[in-house]
């Protein structure tokens, strides 16, 4: 195998025609990888995806060739998948308003151009899901919010609209099953590329603790930073450490590591309704 590129989480190689996709137990925050790994956490993102996308089989097709065909070093934590031909924009959907969506809001009252009612706060639950794409920067680089004629831009009218349409959806049946366990999706981003043939494949992960902000629905409460299932407590770990979340970064805290574990268990288990062995 030949490996074609390492990013913030996972290591793409190819395998001939084919992709396998592994995905590491590194984490990042505000684009910078951390030197700590987070146990674990490669096989749950794997695990979850894989759950999901089966999920969303009826909504967009999937990259995933396989799960059990990979190296063995790879086990558990990788994917055989197709290539294809990726969207230049990360495709967000948003149902709350929190993290980057609510500072763009609070200063010119919209995100991505999505123009939102006045009066919105931390976590306030939006009329409808909103669709806010932004770019897709190179590791190390911030992605910047844009609006969807910005996408049309880049790749179409009728794209851009495919593109939001199945973000949407994906985000809506996600919410939907999180909710029926107990979760509220506030937020997800997803991966898409075109197949050979011009159809839209969902790729990467979907839904899983590192691309999306799962809440518990019984602690909501606007007005409040909420309790996450995700890497948000990473986050305010580094927020609240003093460093200037420029490279090199420093040691997570055993502390922070081991919780931080627990919360990406806690919420597979959840959502899948499966014990994590």
């Amino acid at each position: 195998m030949e490996l074609l590129h390492s990013g913030k989480v996972r290591d793409v190689y190819a395998d001939g025609d084919e992709l396998i996709l592994v995905a590491s137990d590194r984490i990042s925050v505000y684009d910078v990888v951390l030197p700590t790994p987070i146990p674990d956490k490669g096989k749950l993102l794997t695990a979850l995806s894989l759950w999901w996308f089966d999920q969303l089989a009826d909504i967009v097709p999937n990259h995933v060739i396989s799960a059990t065909d990979v190296p063995a070093e790879f086990a558990g934590r990788a994917i055989r998948c197709r290539r294809l031909n990726m969207v230049p924009v990360e495709c967000i959907a948003r149902g709350y308003l929190t993290g980057s969506g609510l500072k763009e809001y609070q200063r010119t009252g919209a995100v991505s151009g999505v123009e939102l009612p006045r009066g919105l706060g931390e976590a306030s639950i939006l009329p409808w899901p909103i669709f806010t794409p932004t770019t897709k920067a190179a590791l190390g680089d911030h992605d910047e919010p844009i609006t969807f004629d910005d996408v049309v831009a880049k790749v179409g009218a009728e794209a851009a609209e495919e593109l939001r349409d199945i973000t949407l959806a994906v985000y809506r049946r996600g919410a939907e099953i999180a909710a029926d366990r107990g979760i509220l999706v506030a937020d997800t981003k997803i991966e898409l590329g075109w197949a050979p043939d011009g159809t839209l494949i969902l790729g990467d992960e979907v839904l899983t603790s590192d691309s999306s902000r799962f809440w518990p629905a019984e602690s909501y409460h606007p007005g409040r930073t909420q309790f996450s299932y995700d890497k948000q407590y990473v986050r305010d770990w580094a927020t609240g450490s003093g460093w200037d979340k420029q490279e090199p970064a420093p040691e997570v805290p055993a502390e922070v590591v081991e919780a931080t574990r627990a919360r990406y268990v806690d919420v597979y288990e959840k959502l899948t309704g499966n014990r994590w062995e």
